[in-house]
């Protein structure tokens, strides 16, 4: 045979090598895909084991229960299994591509019984290899990283039951009835707010940096643009690879925490195919109750050890308020066959206030997309300081952007909450309902171009003044965006006085945040009252008083304000103030006279020029804004504050010459399963010779209610200094040692320590300016009190027993105290 022959002979040995070696080459693909659902509820229903019989080849459902299968081995038939439900089978047909849907029954689960010869628990070998490879899974370990992310969040009002359709306050509101579902848990909801998000996401490990840019998202209900910053990955993530899970402000221990042994016990349930990965399924539950801990499944890659599932739920004990239930289910996916990050994510909790009455449901569902890892881009995408930016046009995105741009579709009830939403805010009724939580909330009543309030100042009692009434208010934002005007009327039936205020805000702009304000008041004022505390003219503290508060001050002031933030975070305002101060009650302004023969005389008034400048740094903060106010959600890094004060003698016939620095550092400290601390440090000084009313009036608390920026056992006026270092540090254990009492843990009651200081000095310059009044001191060693409390009684109460360590000898002042609080928290 010539070379030519024997080519071609070795051509065809390796091409008939090749079909016997690859059966896949002449044989087609057959592709299987579909969804599984709950036949009673029509619920999607996730990890459920689907696999082609008498074989190793199937998957799982992923969250919304949808699963595919590409294969070349298939068999006649497939099947799907799920705990608690009777598996189904149905037959296939092979080599092409098909659905085949799922509708499974609740049922019973039989177990065939196994004998395993195993010293030790299988499922914590695979866990202690979990935490071995977690640097190597967990995504914020990666130098680099970007996608793209899709949120949707919708909350829902259940336990709407026939009765409740039927309160004559939904009269007019019948119509959204018809948007009522059920769940699974036969608990019918009904769909209310739904909010969609689309954005990108960077990550740079070193130096850290996360940005998101958040370019599509609508909001059914508000046009609050602020709302949007919340809505996209940044601040809704739940890393099950930390040792630690926040929950509402609770620290919860994450499944796979290396500390994991002490809370959970593990089980090696089963193992399943997952996209054609081996994995292992584990089930995990407390170790004891009312731990803040999870119970669930998780399924677990036999190679990588990295999590590829995971469906967690809180432990119904949990010492946690209006809270349910929590579920969390999070799936990944291998990227460049070599990463793992985190694909779907959903999250449902269940606020509930009590058993009968109706709650809410709260989910987000999140996709993840064009995952790039690992490959650095310009340092534009990682710099600045705000995490969060929303595109000029994110808000204004047409519902044919949406409809190409989600990740997933959305249900029937889902697309009919915009139009219900609009529908509902037509209804007079729903206007009446949103004005009455406002009057509850703000203290205002919106009647027109005006808001008249707040309530809880109308009325007010002191010794001086006698019986109080007032009666004030604000524009509205119907009258202006841009300008609001404010201002009261009060008159006191014993010192026969009118008081009064006036002001105008005015807003520059909103980015960046600018303010112009100017305030004019002649009113009582208590000095040394500290800014939490209740106002004097508020009707509580007028009730709620320890001593007659009889050292009051009449203030006469004009105050102009300039506020910019120059980045989020970072602002600063300028006041330039003119005050005239007049001793009320008790109180009084005496100094010797230079003629020795005339001895003490009295001031009628102190008269102050000053100009201060205020700065504030709170690093990644986080607010609501309204038109003209904003709530601060906090930071989860130090709050740093500075104030530059500067008298200003004959400027306005101000009095004095005068210079204060003042300091202040403040910081929340999660300690994990310990709860957290709240600690706050305050340093100042004041340069030149002032009158007593200028210095530092330490802050004292004369009522019942506990003021978390007060000296709580002090009493007004008690202390002064001209320099001054103040900590105060309080602990919240959430629980800790209560939830291990048996007869206990069902209260939920939590525990609080606390413990305060203040150390200053007074110098000689001061006395010669004004006699200092018998019950007025200087601190010749630092003041402390501390105090043991229960918190979150009744879910909303908290109470405090307090004890003063030193200066027990003043007079009027109580050694201990047992002091009270409303506080919401989860």
């Amino acid at each position: 045979m010539d070379k030519r022959g024997v080519s071609i002979a070795n051509h065809w040995v390796v091409l008939l090598l090749l079909l016997l070696a690859a059966p896949s080459f002449y044989a087609q693909k057959t592709i299987v895909s579909g969804k599984v659902i709950d036949a009673e509820t029509k619920e999607a229903l996730p990890f459920v084991n689907v696999v082609f019989q008498d074989s190793k080849v199937g998957t799982s459902t992923d969250i919304d229960g949808n699963y595919r299968i590409e294969t070349y081995y298939p068999t006649d038939s497939l099947q799907a299994s799920f705990l608690g439900y009777n598996s189904l089978a149905k037959s296939v047909k092979k080599d092409v591509e098909q659905k085949v849907n799922f509708a499974l029954s609740p049922g019973g689960v039989d177990i065939e019984e196994v004998v395993i010869e195993y010293e030790g628990n299988p499922a914590h070998d695979i866990l202690r290899r979990i935490w071995r490879n977690r640097e190597a899974n967990n995504r914020e370990k990666y130098d680099y990283y970007h996608y793209e992310v899709y949120n949707k969040v919708e909350f829902d009002l259940n336990n709407v039951t026939e009765d409740f359709k039927k309160k004559k306050i939904f009269k007019n509101f019948q119509f959204i009835f018809d948007y009522v579902d059920s769940t699974s848990e036969e608990k019918q909801f009904l769909p209310m707010f739904m909010t969609e998000s689309l954005s990108d996401y960077y990550y740079r490990r070193s130096p850290k940096s996360e940005k998101e840019y958040i370019k599509a998202s609508q909001v059914s209900g508000t046009s609050n643009e602020s709302i949007t910053q919340f809505l996209g990955d940044m601040y809704q993530k739940v890393n099950v690879y930390e040792n630690t899970i926040d929950v509402f402000g609770k620290s919860f221990v994450s499944p796979i925490s290396t500390t994991g042994l002490l809370y959970y016990r593990y089980y090696l349930k089963d193992s399943v195919y997952i996209d054609n990965r081996y994995c292992y399924e584990i089930d995990f539950v407390p170790r004891m109750k009312h731990e803040p801990v999870f119970s669930g499944t998780m399924w677990v890659n036999d190679t990588t050890y990295a999590i590829k599932r995971i469906e967690a739920g809180i432990n119904e004990n949990a010492n946690i308020n209006f809270i349910n239930g929590f579920e969390v289910k999070q799936e990944y996916k291998k990227v460049d066959n070599q990463y793992w990050m985190l694909s779907k994510d959903e999250l449902v909790v269940d606020f509930q206030v009590g058993e009968k009455i109706m709650g809410l449901y709260g989910r987000k569902h999140t996709s993840y997309k064009d995952f790039v890892i690992n490959k650095p881009l310009e340092d534009k995408y990682y710099e600045g300081i705000d995490n969060v930016t929303v595109l000029k046009d994110a808000n204004n995105k047409e519902q044919s952007f949406w409809q190409t741009a989600r990740h997933d579709t959305l249900s029937k009830n889902q697309q009919g909450i915009y139009e219900m939403v609009d529908s509902v805010k037509n209804v007079p009724a729903f206007r009446t309902f949103i004005d009455v939580v406002q009057l509850i909330f703000t203290g205002y009543k919106e009647v027109g171009w005006f808001e008249i309030g707040p309530y809880f100042k109308a009325y007010s009692y002191n010794p001086v003044e006698g019986h109080r009434f007032r009666l004030g208010g604000r524009t509205s934002n119907n009258f202006s965006t841009r300008v609001m005007l404010n201002g009261y009327l009060a008159y006191g039936l014993t010192d026969q006085r009118f008081k009064y205020n006036g002001g105008v805000l005015y807003k520059l702009s909103d980015n960046p945040r600018q303010r112009v304000e100017f305030q004019y008041k002649r009113d009582v004022e208590q000095l040394g009252q500290s800014r939490n505390a209740f106002a004097e003219d508020n009707i509580l503290s007028s009730f709620l008083r320890r001593n007659p508060n009889d050292k009051l001050t009449d203030v006469e002031s004009f105050e102009f304000s300039y506020e910019r933030e120059w980045i989020t975070g970072f602002s600063n305002k300028l006041f330039l103030t003119k005050r005239l101060m007049r001793p009320l009650g008790s109180l009084e302004y005496r100094r010797f006279n230079a003629d020795p023969e005339i001895g003490v005389v009295e001031d009628e008034m102190i008269n102050t020029s000053e100009v201060s400048l205020y700065t504030r740094f709170a690093y990644k903060e986080k607010f609501v804004e309204g038109e003209f106010e904003r709530l601060s959600l906090g930071s989860e890094y130090p709050i740093l504050e500075f104030q530059l004060t500067m008298g200003l003698k004959d400027f306005l016939d101000g009095d004095y010459d005068y210079q204060k620095l003042e300091l202040a550092i403040s910081d929340n400290i999660n300690t994990g399963v310990l709860g957290y601390s709240k600690v706050r440090f305050t340093a100042g000084k004041y340069f030149g010779t002032l009158p007593y009313p200028l210095l530092e009036i330490h802050n004292g608390n004369e009522t019942y209610f506990y003021d978390q920026q007060a000296f709580n056992l002090m009493n007004f006026f008690e202390f002064i200094s001209d320099e001054y270092a103040t900590i105060m540090y309080t602990h919240h254990f959430d629980g800790f040692f209560l939830n291990k009492i048996p007869l206990l843990r069902k209260l939920k009651w939590r525990e609080v320590v606390a413990a305060r200081a203040v150390a200053g000095n007074l110098s000689n310059r001061h006395r010669s300016e004004f006699i200092l009044p018998n019950n007025i001191f200087e601190l010749n060693e630092p003041y402390t009190e501390i105090a043991m409390g229960i918190e979150n009684i009744f879910k909303v109460i908290r109470i405090d027993a307090m004890w003063r360590l030193n200066y027990l000898d003043h007079p009027n002042i109580a050694k201990f105290g047992i002091r009270g609080a409303f506080e919401f928290s989860f």
